[in-house]
């Protein structure tokens, strides 16, 4: 084999591997903490990226009026509720929440109907920061409403997926 024909064959392999590079999920926690969610998350390499519209609570008591809360249940309920239907969507991505790196959650915060953050955590931490150590980055923003009187907690995520 002459040097042109080594050289091709050298570039011709460079390239190949750069397509097989991987994507890595790096979770950097909060130092010394153990609140479940990451401080940040970095996604380096091939990966794919979800990004999951706002979910609402499924309704939780049919005989009650759906423009209620009493349709809907509680806080720590409705947030059972919107991320049990957020893992039915990864779950039908391939995906699990294990792969959620960020987390953006609205609470309903008003005169009627104070944000519950506790309930919301006690919902939440049923999904992550237990059996499931994958921790997302994570903001809670108070809001004045939702779409619809009875929705006390809207949920969006992004999730990744490496290439291996």
């Amino acid at each position: 084999m002459n040097f042109r024909t080594a050289a091709v064959i050298g570039a011709l392999l460079a390239i190949a591997h750069a397509g097989t590079t991987y994507a890595e999920v790096i979770r950097h926690p909060i130092p010394n903490s153990t609140f479940p969610i990451a401080q940040a998350v970095q996604v380096t390499g091939n990966a794919t990226t979800y990004y999951v519209s706002g979910q609402v609570p499924p309704v939780a008591n049919k005989d009650a009026d759906p423009q209620s809360r009493e349709a809907y249940g509680d806080t720590k309920t409705q947030t059972v509720g919107v991320l049990n239907r957020i893992k039915g969507i990864l779950d039908g991505l391939g995906l699990t929440m294990g792969d959620v790196v960020k987390m953006q959650v609205f609470l309903v915060h008003n005169a009627s109907a104070p944000m519950d953050f506790k309930a919301f955590m006690e919902g939440y931490t049923q999904f992550f920061g237990g059996s499931q150590p994958n921790l997302p980055a994570r903001s809670v923003v108070g809001v004045a409403s939702l779409a619809n009187p009875g929705f006390l907690v809207e949920i969006e995520v992004i999730a990744v997926k490496d290439a291996k």
